[in-house]
Formats: structure tokens, sequence, C-alpha cells
């Protein structure tokens, strides 16, 4: 599971934030920005890291010669994201969020062939358009911070080229996503870390492979797979 790979990333993360509270609770003598939180609308903008998994579905499909692969994808490398940020405030307490951006990363697939201990990979490099919409609800502001808990759900469209490879992943993809993170009052502008858990609701693997018309020994991989979803976690670091 992505959460149990990344644990020690997210620990970090978390330790990062709260060495940001007690920060900013021994510097709280004044009040920044008191009236930041009752404009109507505000834009800002966000840069941060976050890991890309796939969920593989193995089904044991077995080949004429008696292969049976099986697909995982045993580590993760960080990626970049940057996004630009909407916020329309509701009420008090609730605000809705647009935070259109872009996301680059990649994936390693190994595909292992147990009986004769053979090995297969495949980089999966992705850059995402991702445009998610999320409901943001804020505790009551102490002092210059104020933590908060957001969900919502993303559209994510990969607009990198696609290779003929051992398998192929559609383009688009909708996603659920839960969070968490602070708002820290400064001088001039908000600083919020945040993060983020991402959940894809499609089967992302293509079986139609037209591509591989001319070396039909490769759509054993995609045979051997019965379904392919995706999964994020999302550090990210807002200026608003």
């Amino acid at each position: 599971m992505i959460l149990l790979k990344h644990r020690r990333h997210l620990l970090a993360a978390v330790c990062a934030v709260l060495c940001l509270v007690a920060a900013a609770q021994d510097n709280d003598k004044i009040l920044n920005r008191p009236y930041a939180d009752l404009k109507r609308l505000h834009f800002g903008f966000s840069v941060g890291f976050h890991f890309q998994d796939l969920k593989l579905q193995n089904n044991g499909f077995i080949t004429e010669n008696g292969e049976a692969w099986f697909a995982e994808v045993p580590a993760h490398s960080p990626g970049f994201c940057v996004n630009v940020l909407a916020d329309l405030r509701l009420s008090t307490y609730f605000n809705l969020r647009f935070s259109p951006g872009m996301y680059f990363g990649n994936k390693n697939i190994h595909f292992r062939d147990a009986a004769n201990d053979v090995v297969e990979t495949q980089n999966v490099k992705s850059n995402y358009v991702v445009l998610p919409v999320e409901l943001k609800y804020s505790a009551q502001r102490h002092r210059n911070l104020r933590p908060y808990l957001l969900g919502g759900v993303m559209g994510v469209f990969d607009v990198s080229k696609k290779r003929s490879e051992q398998i192929l992943l559609n383009n688009g993809d909708f996603m659920l996503s839960l969070g968490f993170g602070c708002d820290f009052y400064m001088p001039f502008f908000k600083f919020c870390p945040e993060v983020k858990f991402c959940f894809g609701l499609k089967d992302l693997l293509k079986r139609n492979r037209p591509d591989l018309s001319d070396d039909p020994e490769k759509l054993k991989y995609t045979n051997s797979l019965g379904k392919v979803t995706s999964n994020m976690v999302v550090v990210t670091f807002y200026f608003e």
C-alpha cells in the first residue's frame, strides 16, 4: 500500500509541519493578516512533490509456454508538482478551492515470471494535468495558525507521449482526494503546507493493443492483469 511504502516521507512531512506550528506559536504575539479570511475570493500558487503508485491486480494468466507473469511497483521516486489556486469563501469555516496544475513523475513496474526466475521492467513516465475541486473545512484560528481538512475530486489527464511498451495506460483518470494542512499567517501572505491522498476510480489498463500486431508476444503482460488503478500521495506548500 502506498501509505506504508512512504511512511518515512510522510513522517518527515508531518514533523516539518509540527516544527512550523511550534515556531509559529513562539512568534505569535502579533496577529498577522487579521482580515485575510474575510476575503470572498483570493488566489495563490503552490509547489511540492508527490509519489505515484499503481495498484496492479494480477489474474494468474498462464501463457501457452507455461509462463505466469506477476506485476508490481516495488519502489517510488518523488515527482514535482506546481499548481495555481482560486479560493472561494463560502462561510466562516468552509471554502471551495480550485487548484489546476501539472504533476511530473514516473513509476517503475516489475514483471516477474516466478517459474523461470525472469524479471522484466517498464518505466512509466507521466505528465499529468490535474483539475482538483475540493471543499476545505478550517478550524477556529489560533493566533497565527489555523489547521484544516479537505476533500474533493480531481480530474487527471496524462499528456505525456505514449510508446509501445509492455502495458499501456489510458490518459484520463478520476480521483477522490482527502487531506489535511495548516494555514500559517505570515506578515505578507499565508503559508500553507498540505498533505493529500488521492485514490483513482477508473481502470487504466488499455486492453486493445493494435500497436502490438507485429509483436503479439508482448500481449502476455496485458493479459496477466485484471485491473490497474492509480494512487498518489501529494505534499504541497501553498502561498496565498
